[in-house]
């Protein structure tokens, strides 16, 4: 299966300003990826922002007009065949032939591989699909054709799966599948996976570390606690004299904002707020009343990507 040490660095996978011009436009500019092994790596953007451009540079499928691909310490352009052997994919729709069932569907791409025989009956147990194996795959819901697609991803025992949008167009029941399917798949098949949404709320229920692109510029990379923790709620605090009020916050050290009615601070725990109520109170200004203000993911998803609620 090749080299199986990661070599010099901990990214399973590593990008180096990778860039992409189509017709002189930076479609891709400038990108740093690293996914770390065992990650399920949401990449995340609206249509158009340059996601299948560079999952195309990532498997060989499109040239970087500059910048390098690392794929399990091995740079891409000079080791190809022994990196994409270790690759699984799944980009835009699976291809499948509708007249044959998924087993021979299965078949047609496992003697390409050279996989044992007995690998199909594995991968069709991975993706619960042994109960429709002889049925013609013309026949199959969108779900169980997505789920035959990854059922040949995974055929040649791939470290690395890579999923160009894998619930698009998928009713809510075949959205759920394909969520626990991969969830699944690093604890129990030590597959380390990258699949690109343009939905925040998909990726959050599935992902553990998260990159965010926007007109071919990363603009986000961490982990998604990182990412949850942007949202995490301020204290709004309507208070007499604002302005006197804000300026004797600073004075103590607090993050503090004003606007005409009173003044805002980053989320601090319950016994910082009742410290900063009494402060307030014993400098005689009235406190007329103390929330909780939190911004969803969503909406730090669409400041950062500048969509403004239209994907």
């Amino acid at each position: 299966m090749g080299n199986n040490n990661l070599g010099q660095g901990k990214w399973l996978l590593e990008t180096n300003g990778l860039t992409k011009k189509l017709g002189g436009k930076a479609v891709v500019n400038g990108v740093d990826l690293q996914l770390g092994e065992g990650d399920i790596y949401g990449f995340l953007g609206p249509n158009g922002a340059g996601k299948t451009t560079t999952i195309r540079m990532l498997l060989g499928l499109a040239r970087p007009t500059r910048g390098t691909v690392k794929v399990f310490g091995q740079n891409l352009a000079e080791h190809r065949l022994n990196i994409l052997r270790q690759v699984g994919s799944l980009v835009e729709y699976p291809s499948y032939y509708g007249h044959l069932t998924g087993r021979e569907n299965l078949e047609i791409i496992r003697r390409l591989l050279d996989v044992p025989k007995e690998r199909i009956a594995e991968v069709l147990s991975i993706v619960r699909l042994e109960k429709d194996a002889n049925r013609a795959a013309r026949g199959y819901s969108l779900g169980m054709k997505q789920r035959l697609g990854i059922a040949a991803a995974l055929l040649g025992h791939p470290r690395l799966l890579i999923l160009d949008e894998p619930t698009n167009g998928l009713d809510p029941a075949g959205i759920q599948e394909i969520r626990e399917l991969i969830k699944s798949l690093p604890t129990e098949r030590g597959v380390t996976i990258m699949l690109s949404s343009h939905l925040l709320s998909e990726v959050e229920q599935m992902a553990t570390r998260v990159g965010i692109i926007t007109a071919g510029k990363l603009v986000y990379q961490d982990s998604i606690e990182r990412l949850k923790q942007r949202t995490a709620g301020r204290i709004r605090l309507n208070v007499s004299e604002p302005e006197a009020a804000w300026k004797r916050l600073l004075e103590q050290g607090y993050e503090a904002q004003r606007d005409e009615r009173g003044v805002t601070i980053s989320g601090e725990n319950d016994r910082e707020v009742a410290a900063i109520v009494t402060e307030l109170v014993r400098e005689r200004h009235l406190v007329y009343r103390v929330e909780e203000e939190s911004s969803s993911l969503e909406s730090v998803f669409l400041e950062m990507t500048g969509t403004g609620g239209s994907l």
